[in-house]
């Protein structure tokens, strides 16, 4: 086949930087890796024994396209009890297969060709390609560690064009760990209001964060029309596999989003489904004591690094640290390169999360803190060479 025949738009864009050094760690031995973005921990049994006990029940058929309503319903308990904002099971919520489904839902119900859809950098890795796949025109806004990876409204503001009608609010945020306090969205809202400018708020690692509380955009005076919440079970539950994830927001998006759905996709996976009720229902001590054990891995490895002479921010949300590596002089995938042979370390590079990445990688210490105390060893050898 030829390769011509390939969208044009599909043949732009490039492969996930995340994925090319651990496809060559698979193939080495003695690699510790800090790259994955995924709970070391088991999905907890009761929500995995539900799962099971829909299957034996047989429980396999196909549900509505939007989702169980019951697990619609325990949703919008959820986020009504968590982060006071309250949405209607019937036509307000939309289970998906991950937030990445949302995400990409999102994107292609509410843009025609050459919109403008305003991403902060460093951020995931989806939101620039599905964009380019829903035919939007991506619009990046550098962060800045001295700002600790906070969008400020004076950057959003400049970014703000007649061709605008997306921001992409990625907070907690992959990969810095950054957040966005009430008193930053205000300010964000502030710029937002009376534009017609939707605000996708990525809020899958809401359950995760330190010492804050997290609060959602949509929560704010005037921004809940206008603004639809992405959030999933990967992160917090521990069930990255088990591909669940929601969309809450307006009627009328989300009723856009349902019909392409329907046509991509039908539903969500039903065992799923049944296990994310269980989830929401009887796992907040689950999600405590993983929160908990992030914590302690949090700090162990902030101090790790400070303690190898390398400038950390500290993160307050997810589970990731992005340490400069700039003192090295290398560049963040000569860094991840070298760090992979030489001392067997797989990292990710920051440029994977956009150009403005460059001097900087991300780390994940959603891994041991053995694994975590053994990989910070092998760093402060390979630091060595460069002091």
């Amino acid at each position: 086949m030829k390769k011509e025949m390939i969208a044009s738009k599909v043949r732009g864009i490039p492969p996930s930087g995340i994925r090319k050094f651990f496809d060559i760690a698979s193939q080495m031995n003695d690699v510790i890796s800090l790259g994955v973005g995924e709970p070391d921990f088991d999905t907890p049994w009761h929500i995995r024994e539900e799962g099971i006990y829909t299957l034996e029940k047989g429980k396999t058929v196909y549900t509505s396209n939007s989702g169980l309503l019951e697990l619609r319903q325990e949703i919008s308990t959820y986020l009504s009890r968590r982060f006071d904002i309250s949405y209607n099971p019937q036509d307000q919520i939309l289970v998906t297969v991950g937030g990445s489904e949302a995400i990409d839902l999102a994107l292609r119900a509410v843009l025609n060709p050459g919109d403008e859809v305003l991403i902060p950098e460093p951020c995931f890795v989806s939101y620039k390609p599905c964009t380019i796949l829903a035919g939007g025109a991506p619009v990046t806004i550098t962060t800045k560690a001295e700002n600790d990876f906070r969008l400020t409204p004076e950057e959003l503001e400049r970014a703000i064009t007649d061709k605008t009608k997306v921001l992409i609010l990625p907070y907690p945020n992959n990969p810095t760990g950054g957040i966005m306090e009430k008193e930053d969205l205000e300010k964000i809202a502030d710029v937002i209001r009376g534009k017609d400018i939707l605000v996708l708020s990525d809020e899958i690692y809401a359950e995760l964060t330190y010492g804050r509380n997290h609060i959602s955009i949509a929560s704010l005076p005037g921004m809940y029309d206008t603004t639809v919440v992405i959030n999933g079970f990967s992160k917090a539950y521990s069930m990255t596999g088990w591909r669940m994830g929601y969309a809450a927001g307006p009627k009328e998006l989300i009723a856009a989003m349902t019909k392409i759905h329907q046509y991509a996709i039908m539903c969500a996976p039903t065992t799923s489904q049944y296990a994310g009720i269980e989830a929401l229902k009887n796992g907040d001590d689950a999600v405590a004591e993983m929160r908990e054990a992030f914590d302690s891995r949090r700090k162990f490895i902030v101090n790790g690094f400070r303690n190898i002479g390398m400038d950390c921010f500290e993160p307050l949300g997810a589970f990731y640290v992005f340490p400069s590596i700039k003192k090295s002089g290398l560049t963040s995938e000569e860094f991840c390169s070298k760090l992979l042979y030489e001392e067997k370390v797989a990292v990710v590079p920051g440029t994977a999360f956009g150009d403005c990445g460059e001097g900087f990688i991300r780390c994940s210490y959603a891994y041991s803190i053995d694994n975590i105390k053994e990989a910070l060893k092998r760093i402060g050898k390979f630091m060595e060479q460069f002091q």
